[in-house]
């Protein structure tokens, strides 16, 4: 996918808020001292009365933000999501999600391509604590337009959400005119027969590309786009279940309370198939390039292509 256009999620992320404010007055963006990283910096160019920069304090910048929904404002509270989901997980918790307070959390460089920056802040944990949380939402956009698609919704949906960005540019996919965005609906990307590759965020474009190497090996290979890992589309998963008989899930999160737990889930109780997990194998990550991170740790489409064919 050399030739398409690519735009990393979190750049998505910036100008997404900058339109939502522009368009509603009641939102209102914080950040951790990372304002040019999390891309917040455009909302705070057009909107500087509405930007808190909270400084390096993520777990107050969570408190401040539950303040501010208890007055009728929408906060956005934007950090890496290693500090969003984990340095402030308790606050997430207590002060957001245990009295459902409309906040969202807009975490980036999440996963294994935050590339250099290392183990330390390649989170590959988050989506699995936020899922924990009881009423929270939780959104892995694939690319631009959905990402800023995400953004809308979050706003639109009255509770808490987790939006969760990448560092990295990724191909833009949904540049259709059917694509249509809706929280906890899942996005066929191409229909198959003999197998289902289950995708969310950065590894979806190569979970496309892997389905096509798989054609030419005569196996039709369906892709199935889940943006909204809470709540999940389980009619998706059980007719995919029932439709081919084997589940491929692939995930740039560990293979330990993701995307695969999710569907596995959903598989055990109510359509029982062959299952089979791509992501982060329980290891820490390593500092590198993000693309040669991303071949090593198996998430490219080579890689996804080789899996899948002996797994079929």
């Amino acid at each position: 996918m050399s030739d398409v256009k690519k735009i990393a999620t979190r750049e998505s992320y910036g100008n997404a808020l900058a339109e939502l404010g522009k368009e509603h007055e009641d939102v209102v963006v914080l950040d951790a001292d990372l304002a040019a990283a999390t891309k917040t910096s455009v909302f705070k160019k057009a909107y500087p009365e509405r930007h808190i920069d909270c400084g390096i304090a993520e777990c107050n910048m969570i408190g401040v933000a539950a303040g501010i929904a208890t007055t009728g404002k929408v906060p956005f509270a934007s950090s890496f999501a290693m500090f969003a989901a984990g340095r402030a997980y308790e606050q997430v918790r207590n002060s957001v999600g245990y009295p459902k307070l409309n906040v969202k959390i807009g975490a980036t460089h999440a996963g294994i391509s935050v590339g250099e920056d290392g183990a330390t802040h390649q989170c590959n944990e988050d989506i699995a604590l936020m899922r924990t949380i009881p009423g929270m939402v939780v959104i892995n956009p694939a690319d631009d337009i959905e990402a800023k698609a995400a953004v809308k919704a979050a706003y639109e949906h009255m509770g808490p959400v987790y939006l969760r960005f990448g560092r990295l540019a990724v191909p833009v996919i949904n540049d259709n005119k059917d694509y249509k965005f809706e929280l906890g609906k899942a996005v066929t990307l191409r229909e198959g027969t003999d197998v289902t590759i289950i995708a969310s965020g950065l590894p979806v474009s190569e979970a496309l590309d892997a389905a096509e190497k798989l054609a030419g090996d005569g196996i039709s290979a369906e892709v199935i786009n889940i943006h909204t890992i809470k709540p999940l589309d389980e009619e998706a998963v059980i007719k995919a279940a029932a439709k081919t008989g084997k589940i491929v899930t692939v995930e740039e999160h560990s293979v330990i309370g993701g995307l695969g737990s999710a569907v596995c889930d959903v598989v055990a109780e109510k359509a029982p198939a062959r299952v089979m997990k791509i992501g982060i194998n329980d290891v820490y990550g390593e500092s590198g390039p993000a693309k040669e991170l991303i071949k090593k740790y198996g998430l490219d489409a080579e890689s996804i292509y080789e899996k899948v064919k002996a797994f079929v």
